[in-house]
Parts: structure tokens; C-alpha cells; sequence
């Protein structure tokens, strides 16, 4: 990459993260919904095609591991859609693609649980088969998408304002971990709460 690309792509991404500071409410009206349902015993899925799929896989490693290394709580109950081969190559196989999200949350999912959906163009086929599973199932839904999508089909949506894969796709792993930082202040203020 040259000087020119470097310094364009930087400008494009601080100007991306200066336009969140409009979804601060937003923002924490998904760390509050998130906080409920594993407050009342609930899990956090997550799913995502491509690097979509690593970024759910990452967010669900902090929730289930830890954020911050500087502290320790009990392990948040998250599930990675996207990790197991053997089913996602099973039911590709066997049903469809489109089907490899929503099969597993309808057999593990319930009306307690949460569903984060990442999506840099929010009309993946498997994302829309598995947003309608949650709905059936009353499963509350988080959408981080773009501005491609083309109408509203998560219960909340993050739609980053950017045709750039790779700048979405960025700022989607901003979002979750600010997210789940709140998310873990809320749980461990909860914990400090108990101890007095």
C-alpha cells in the first residue's frame, strides 16, 4: 500500500468513528438489552459470514473469556454460530447455506436468549433465514450492518454509514467491543452490589 492509500483509508476511518458519536444512546440501549437477558439466565448468540464469522467468533471469545486482562469475572454465556464445521458442512449439505445459522438456533435458542447478527450487507440470505428463526422463537435481535441493507430487519440496528467493506467491518469490531465493555461494567457492578 502507498503513502496516499495509508493516509485516505485513515481519514476515512477516523471520519467513520466521528459519525458514531451521534449512536451514543443507541449504543447503549444494546448493552442494556444484552445485560437483561444474561442478567435473567439468558445466552448471546452471534453469527456472521467471512470475516464477519471471525468477528463473532472473537466478540463471543471476550464474552466468554475475558475483555480487559486486567479483570477477572465469571465466563458471560455466549455461542458462536459460526464455529462448529461439522454442522455448518452438515446442513450446507443436507438442507442449505442459507440454513446453517438458523438450524442451530432453533434447537438451542430460547425467548431468554439475545441474537447478534454482523453483516456488512445485511441481506445474507443465512442471516435473514436465521433473523426470522429469532423472531418466531421471540428472540431478541441486534443488527451491526451498513447502509446496503435495505430495509430494518433486526428488533435493533447499528447500520455503519459506508459502502467500504473493510471500514464496516472495522468499525463493527469497535461497536462490539465497546458493547461488551459496558456490558462487563454492568455485570461486575451488579457482582460489587452483591458483595456490600
Amino acid at each position: 500500500m502507498n503513502k496516499l492509500n495509508f493516509k485516505k483509508n485513515l481519514l476515512e476511518s477516523i471520519e467513520l468513528k466521528k459519525n458514531l458519536l451521534n449512536l451514543d444512546s443507541l449504543v447503549n440501549k444494546v448493552a442494556s438489552e444484552i445485560y437483561k437477558k444474561i442478567n435473567r439466565g439468558g445466552k448471546v448468540f452471534l453469527c456472521g459470514n467471512g470475516g464477519s464469522a471471525a468477528d463473532a467468533q472473537h466478540l463471543s471469545a471476550e464474552f466468554l473469556v475475558r475483555l480487559r486482562p486486567n479483570i477477572n469475572r465469571k465466563p458471560i454465556p455466549a455461542i458462536n454460530l459460526c464455529l462448529d464445521t461439522s454442522t455448518i458442512t452438515a446442513c450446507s449439505n443436507d438442507y442449505s447455506f442459507e440454513k446453517i445459522f438458523s438450524r442451530n438456533l432453533e434447537a438451542l435458542g430460547s425467548k431468554k436468549d439475545i441474537l447478534i447478527a454482523i453483516s456488512t450487507s445485511g441481506r445474507s440470505k443465512n442471516i435473514l433465514e436465521v433473523l426470522k428463526t429469532a423472531k418466531k422463537k421471540k428472540i431478541k435481535t441486534i443488527g451491526f450492518f451498513s447502509i446496503k441493507k435495505k430495509s430494518k430487519i433486526a428488533d435493533i440496528e447499528i447500520n455503519v454509514p459506508s459502502t467500504n467493506v473493510a471500514r464496516i467491518q472495522e468499525i463493527h469490531m469497535f461497536l462490539g467491543h465497546t458493547i461488551f465493555e459496558i456490558v462487563e461494567d454492568m455485570v461486575l457492578k451488579k457482582i460489587t452490589r452483591k458483595i456490600r
